[in-house]
């Protein structure tokens, strides 16, 4: 209509043909149509987190999840960290690999090193937490929910431990290249950060007095 105006005709079949020579070499395209939300396909034990879900106590609900921190150049490491939904506990490993192997001995470690029972784990769709860990907690009769595709708001406390973890501690310290080594500094942030460090989200507890506190409470 617009070059009609200005005395303009063009037909609509030699638009067509301009349109098929600009996309050939290039410089228009086609818009991609939108991504569909990946459908839900069931796993033998993991499953989405039923709506309401409660999470009151520590041990209700942990979410886990995988850090990728370079050591030194070209010297990389994964970190496990689980953090409790209440309490703000985390337990942390580090791992030369995120592998559905190491993902169990994590689960191990994160039940051994709770100071309460877990009672619920939450993860993304990794899969290094399919095959031996899905099947590790459902031997524990442990519920696993697993969050959809691109929902790092549904682990938002796991993902903000990552943040304080990388910050306060892989920024400060002078981390060890020896795996053990790492570890053993690893363990004594864990400690600091669980026992010393307090929390505004806590009331300036430290997590362990939080659970310490509401233990005597339920007595």
């Amino acid at each position: 209509m617009l070059l009609r105006r200005d005395g303009i005709r063009i037909s609509p079949s030699t638009i067509g043909r301009i349109l098929q020579r600009l996309k050939a070499r290039g410089v228009i395209r086609e818009p991609r149509p939108r991504r569909r939300r990946t459908a839900w396909h069931p796993r033998p034990h993991a499953q989405r987190i039923p709506a309401g879900y409660p999470v009151r106590a520590p041990g209700d609900l942990v979410q886990v999840d995988t850090l990728d921190v370079e050591v030194l150049p070209g010297l990389r490491r994964k970190q496990f960290t689980a953090r409790d939904m209440v309490s703000r506990y985390d337990v942390v490993e580090a791992y030369g690999r995120a592998t559905a192997h190491t993902a169990t001995a994590f689960l191990d470690l994160l039940l051994q090193r709770m100071p309460f029972p877990v009672r619920a784990l939450q993860i993304d769709g990794g899969s290094e937490f399919q095959g031996a860990f899905e099947a590790a907690c459902a031997a524990r009769g442990l519920p696993l929910f697993v969050v959809p595709p691109h929902s790092p708001k549904l682990q938002s406390y796991v993902e903000r431990a990552q943040r304080t973890h990388r910050e306060e501690f892989y920024q400060v310290w002078e981390v060890e290249p020896n795996l053990e080594a790492h570890r053993a500094q690893l363990q004594m942030w864990a400690r600091i950060y669980n026992t010393i460090r307090p929390h505004q989200h806590l009331h300036y507890l430290t997590p362990l007095e939080f659970c310490q506190q509401y233990t005597r409470g339920k007595e």
